[in-house]
């Protein structure tokens, strides 16, 4: 179907189903849900400059969709597919099309626990203090030009598709020009991706640094001075762990903050050992 076709929200064909499909394009106005419909699977459909904002979707999935200026503030997901592989959720192995969401607001925005993103691409996107927690299903997903602010948690990001890199038609996600200075990064990970491409918060909370495993080598003596074993021990794992991803997923650079030496240590020997750890070579990154 042609996505300058007139736009239609029905429901589906499987009648085991609950969800409605929505086709074709609409444009500057606000989506409107049917009396007891929380359900949708945009397939192919296109939308520009459409208000989503404040609905609750129990169900919402995008299949080789296109949202465009979209207003997504205050919508709340229970269930949420950005780039499903098809319209019925069956798989094909052959193609898997991108879903697009093109400078679209995510305000305040209720993501769903645990989303799939899928084969999809933000562009100039914002996500200002948005639900954005628990969300390890990204590998397919790309970001370029977008906004971060807010607490981000438990969130991976990639820069290669770990599988189906032949149904996807690339080897690498598109990941740069991002900025996160507005952002509270905890255990946020990026694996594979040129971090001097993106915009970090910068000192005294947070520094982009180099060579991560010569520093981490650095500063053990330092943690082996301290008196108390558990605070060696939980210093030492922590920084052995950061070394270990810096290497393995971004050719031994990492962003990092005092939480990366070790959560159960007491705040002033955090930052005792991050200051140490970024004060260990003139070549610190600006953030």
């Amino acid at each position: 179907m042609s996505r300058s076709e007139r736009f239609s929200l029905r429901p589906s064909r499987e009648e085991w189903r609950r969800d409605w499909v929505a086709r074709g394009e609409l444009r500057d106005q606000r989506f409107e849900l049917p009396p007891g419909v929380r359900s949708v699977i945009f397939d192919r459909a296109r939308l520009v400059n459409v208000d989503f904002s404040g609905t609750g979707f129990a169900d919402f999935s995008s299949h080789a969709g296109e949202f465009e200026g979209c207003d997504f503030s205050g919508a709340a997901f229970e269930h949420l597919s950005m780039g499903a592989t098809a319209a019925g959720g069956v798989w094909n192995r052959i193609s898997w099309p991108q879903s697009v969401f093109r400078d679209c607001v995510f305000r305040r925005t209720r993501f769903a626990p645990l989303t799939s993103f899928g084969n999809v691409r933000f562009e100039r996107c914002v996500f200002d203090r948005s639900r954005l927690r628990r969300q390890t299903f990204t590998t397919e997903a790309e970001f370029v030009g977008c906004v971060f602010s807010g607490r981000l948690r438990e969130i991976n990001f990639w820069g290669r598709p770990t599988d189906e890199q032949a149904a996807l038609g690339r080897e690498r996600n598109a990941f740069s020009g991002n900025d996160f200075t507005a952002a509270e990064l905890e255990d946020v990970a990026f694996r594979h991706i040129d971090l001097h491409a993106q915009r970090w918060p910068g000192p005294p909370g947070y520094a982009l640094l180099d060579r991560v495993s010569a520093r981490v080598r650095a500063v053990l003596p330092l943690v082996e001075a301290w008196p108390d074993p558990k605070h060696r021990k939980e210093a030492r794992f922590s920084l052995e762990f950061l070394a270990g991803n810096a290497m393995e997923h971004n050719d031994d650079h990492a962003v990092v903050s005092s939480l990366d030496m070790g959560r159960r240590l007491p705040p002033a020997l955090r930052q005792e050992l991050f200051e140490a750890l970024t004060g260990s070579s003139t070549d610190t990154s600006p953030g």
